[in-house]
């Protein structure tokens, strides 16, 4: 042992003194407080002693140890509780010498709202408060997006938010392309409607046999009646379905509700190729890069894997592997405390099954190796990025500023960061500008922008943190005043160890001949097929997508607020039901005393308020 592994060894000696032996789960806690590994164990005090014989443990468990300055403990009932709340933990504390899911991306949904006589079919991210029935997850917006197509295809459901259905006078596009039945507008009876939800809910569910069968008794029975308009929309509900069924890659007939998960590893890294299937449908599949050492084998990443990504979200009743799991009968125990039926993980070996298993490994594959080599390509940007700007090695953490605005109303400034693994957007950041500033200036802008981001970081550090945020290069949108401006912010917060670049487009704003702005020479450019120029333009471009981004999202949310926000008791429920009476702020500012007190909803006492507050004559009259 060396000396730092002899002091964690003291460490973890003295902590076994009084750790109990019952199932739990241990952190090791370096110097600033941080944990760097959690585990898991059916006997705490057995398992935590494994770690004081330093001959047994591997490399990555050594520096583990010798980094350890205490050890803390949280006991469970059972090794399965254990684990869940490991993989917890190990999702929320990111420990470095864990396997670690890093991906913090929500999944979509499909809702189907029941808080309305007409349920609407929609798209849905975040917390399921709203009351209805969810299906999913699916893999990508673009999956769920196909299916709400599909519901107002086969089953002409409404996809309208309430408050455009309340206003509709005619029917919109969607009844003229014959993708929804137009309750709005009363082309279609409540019990019509309500049986239109119930079908897409056993489609949904995997029954599409059995809707099929209803859609074709139904054509069929509106063809006996010579109602042969029916039986043709009928007949083109039930071709929709039929290409609905048969557009999916995966979508075998033995499975229903299962996830498909395969894992690939070359060169030291990992993908997990994981495809959504539900109801019988192909909800989907997406691709995860577990951060882990190289000395890390397919079966331990796989099962550190599955452990975080369900941690959120329900696992399905059925897992389908490429990979047999140690402890699979614990993980399986574990998955199902979180679901209302018991979990299965299987590896299958011949048949169906093994075949929707290898396609989903290809899959793993071949992302694998797209993800190395686009590794590589920005290996080799970033070497050239530090031979340009003469930094003492390739930039781990690149900066990108930017600012937009129109004619200085909703000003927003915004932070993309890049590294060797491309752009890192859970590192974003949106600044809305709080001034006070001229409209328009877009150096105080950048100002501000750079002062409350290091600042901050500063004061962090000040706390004790690390500052595993800094970054090597910072890139600016703009010409020699922006990079002013950004010097002068660092020279204040006395920030000397941040290479600033600023990029600027060339009088007739042609892409290609950008000028770079640095300390230490004259502004340069680089020749137009340069590829690191290129990297510098997407850098820019992403920063620029995002600031616009940004700013249209600000300024969305400006002109969604109505002067009904300004009416003092008036909240969010007294406001939509407002809207949905008269369609518009307009509407209500134009009505009169007598019409508000008939609006569902509102009292007489609240008319008089909306009333008053348009007409402030009126009020002084009234009193």
């Amino acid at each position: 042992m060396n000396a730092n592994s002899d002091k964690g060894a003291i460490v973890i000696e003295a902590a076994l003194e009084t750790m109990p032996s019952v199932p739990g789960v241990y952190r090791m806690i370096d110097a600033k407080g941080d944990a760097v590994y959690v585990g898991k164990a059916r006997n705490l005090k057995q398992r935590v002693k494994a770690y004081v014989q330093d001959r047994r443990l591997s490399e990555r468990l050594r520096r583990m140890v010798s980094d350890t300055e205490s050890v803390e403990i949280v006991t469970t009932h059972t090794e399965a509780e254990a684990l869940l709340l490991e993989a917890n933990l190990i999702k929320r504390l990111k420990p470095k010498y864990n396997i670690v899911l890093r991906d913090d991306k929500s999944f979509p949904w499909l809702v189907m709202g029941e808080d309305h006589p007409y349920p609407q079919v929609s798209k849905h991210r975040g917390a399921q408060i709203r009351k209805g029935s969810y299906w999913g997850p699916f893999a990508s917006a673009w999956a769920v997006n196909q299916t709400v197509t599909a519901m107002q295809r086969v089953f002409l459901l409404r996809s309208c938010a309430d408050t455009v259905f309340a206003s509709r006078t005619r029917p919109c596009l969607l009844f003229q392309i014959k993708r929804c039945s137009a309750p709005c507008v009363g082309r279609v009876a409540p019990d019509e409607y309500a049986k239109l939800v119930k079908q897409a809910k056993s489609f949904l569910a995997g029954k599409s046999g059995d809707v099929q069968q209803e859609l074709a008794a139904e054509m069929e029975e509106a063809a006996r009646s010579l109602n042969f308009e029916r039986a043709a929309a009928v007949r083109d509900r039930l071709r929709g379905l039929t290409f609905v069924q048969g557009n999916s890659v995966v979508n075998p007939a033995s499975l229903s509700n299962a996830d498909v998960i395969a894992a690939w590893q070359t060169a030291g890294r990992t993908c997990v190729q994981v495809f959504f299937v539900r109801g019988g449908h192909n909800n989907g599949n997406r691709p995860f890069f577990p951060v882990h050492t190289k000395s890390e084998e397919i079966p331990e990443v796989l099962a550190a894997f599955i452990a975080q990504f369900y941690d959120d979200k329900p696992p399905p009743p059925l897992l389908l592997l490429n990979e047999q799991l140690p402890e699979v009968e614990l993980i399986a125990e574990a998955l199902s405390l979180k679901a209302p039926y018991k979990v299965e993980i299987v590896c299958p070996q011949r048949g169906e099954k093994r075949d929707v298993v290898l396609h989903a490994e290809v899959n793993a594959r071949q992302a694998l190796e797209r993800k190395l080599a686009e590794s590589t390509a920005q290996a080799k940007l970033l070497e050239g990025v530090a031979k340009l700007f003469n930094l003492a090695a390739s930039p781990e953490r690149i900066e990108v500023y930017d600012n937009s605005h129109i004619m200085g109303a909703n000003p927003y400034g915004v932070m993309i960061v890049a590294g060797a693994a491309g752009f890192d957007k859970s590192a974003y950041r949106k600044f809305g500008i709080r001034g006070p500033i001229t409209p328009g200036d877009d150096f105080a802008m950048m100002r501000e922008v750079l002062q409350r981001r290091f600042s901050r970081a500063l004061k962090e550090q000040a706390d004790g943190a690390a500052l595993t945020d800094w970054p090597d290069l910072v890139l600016i949108d703009g010409g020699a005043g922006q990079l002013t401006a950004a010097r002068d912010v660092m020279a204040d917060l006395g920030v000397n160890d941040v290479k600033l670049v600023a990029i600027a487009k060339g009088p007739d704003r042609d892409a290609g001949r950008e000028w770079l702005h640095t300390d230490g020479t004259v502004p340069f450019q680089l020749p137009p097929n340069d590829p690191v120029l290129y990297f510098l333009q997407r850098l820019r471009d992403e920063a620029h997508r995002f600031a616009i981004t940004t700013h249209r999202a600000g300024r969305s949310t400006a002109i969604r607020r109505s002067e009904l926000d300004e009416i003092l008791g008036i909240g969010s429920a007294r406001k939509r039901a407002l809207l949905n009476h008269f369609g518009s702020a307009r509407g209500v500012k134009m009505a009169g005393l007598a019409d508000l007190e008939a609006t569902p909803g509102i009292s007489r006492e609240t008319a008089l308020r909306v009333y008053a507050h348009f007409h402030p004559g009126a009020q002084r009259e009234n009193a």
